[in-house]
């Protein structure tokens, strides 16, 4: 009886303080945020379209090559070119309208909105499409911009 103590304890303070499992941890690289709605009115302009974007952040400890990975909704899809996402809180944007990427801002280069103001889902799919990542949001009054 007092070998099986040790282990029954072991258990009962994981139980306990909620320790997560590997699957149940959040993803390192995730979506952040995302303003679905454009300030104002939707004209289809370069700035109005470049309002509305969707963030990801990599909390983790290494930084993540993007190349191949794809952000897709009902209708539409991008694809990463040769980008990489810093460890440790990095981030970046990705803006629906024109402009020239950086490191920290991508462009879609879309001459329409990518994201429904009544609600979406954004999936973030990596190189070989497995699902890695989702933000849901629904319309709410008075807001544009979600956290995922």
């Amino acid at each position: 009886m007092r070998r099986l103590l040790p282990a029954i304890t072991a258990v009962t303070i994981g139980a306990v303080t909620g320790l997560a499992s590997p699957a149940q941890a959040a993803p390192a690289l995730r979506f952040h945020s995302a303003q679905y709605d454009s300030p104002g009115t939707d004209t289809r302009t370069v700035a109005s379209l470049n309002a509305e974007w969707i963030s990801l952040v990599n909390s983790g400890s290494t930084a993540v090559d993007l190349t191949g990975w794809r952000i897709h909704d009902k209708s539409r899809t991008y694809t990463f070119g040769k980008v990489r996402i810093p460890a440790r809180g990095g981030r970046l944007w990705l803006h629906t309208g024109k402009g020239a990427d950086s490191g920290t801002r991508l462009y879609w280069n879309s001459g329409n909105y990518v994201w429904n103001n009544t609600g979406d889902t954004a999936t973030l799919l990596t190189r070989t499409g497995a699902t890695h990542h989702t933000c849901t949001w629904a319309q709410r009054a008075g807001r544009t911009v979600v956290g995922c």
